[in-house]
């Protein structure tokens, strides 16, 4: 799989959850699962707190699998995030009390398997990626075009790879170079025209 593909979030209840690829597994915002679980407006500073009581309480060895990884924010740029796996991301859901905990649980178990079931057969990523937009109610006529447009991605990204690109800013500096070639506008610009946040932009052209 190549680094472009290992960074991209996935819904839960409509409420987008990043994630990353990493050593064979996948890494979760932890910050986007407590603003799922409490709905809370402030999840950051609920983290914060709820870290705090984590280590207090003796559970050191879980704060100590936290990761940092990059994580594109709502302003269209790359942060560090705080991450854990799904065996972490368990002990933290027992600490808050959501009527959401186990319904969620079921479905980090899920996402997992799909990830391990894609490996072995990458069609049921288009698949699973061809119902999410079907839920969301694109026209069919627009998410086979869609389609079409990531496997000429994935392809383009491949071919970064074996170029050198490295990294996500790697990435983020070629697309913006297609985009303002394209449409004589950066990817931020583009973004800000249509009013779009962390939302994919090309979800939004048409």
């Amino acid at each position: 799989m190549s680094k472009a593909r290992q960074n991209h979030p996935v819904l839960f209840e409509h409420k987008e959850v990043r994630r990353v690829w990493r050593q064979e597994k996948w890494y979760f915002s932890i910050i986007d699962v407590v603003a799922v679980l409490t709905e809370s407006t402030i999840a950051r500073r609920y983290w914060s707190d709820l870290k705090r009581k984590l280590i207090q309480e003796g559970y050191r060895e879980l704060y100590e699998k936290i990761v940092q990884l990059k994580m594109l924010s709502s302003d269209g740029k790359f942060y560090l995030t705080d991450c854990a796996d799904i065996e972490s991301l368990f002990r933290i859901i027992q600490s808050i009390p959501s009527p959401k905990a186990e319904p969620f649980k079921r479905w980090l178990a899920k996402v997992a398997k799909e990830r391990l079931d894609e490996i072995e057969n990458p069609e049921l990523a288009m698949d699973r990626m061809k119902s999410i937009y079907e839920k969301k109610g694109y026209p069919k006529s627009w998410i086979d075009k869609r389609l079409r447009g990531i496997a000429v991605r994935h392809d383009l990204t491949d071919e970064w790879d074996e170029r050198g690109a490295q990294n996500s800013l790697d990435y983020a500096f070629l697309t913006n170079e297609i985009m303002e070639a394209a449409f004589d506008m950066s990817v931020d610009g583009y973004k800000k025209l249509k009013k779009l946040g962390r939302e994919n932009l090309r979800d939004h052209i048409k």
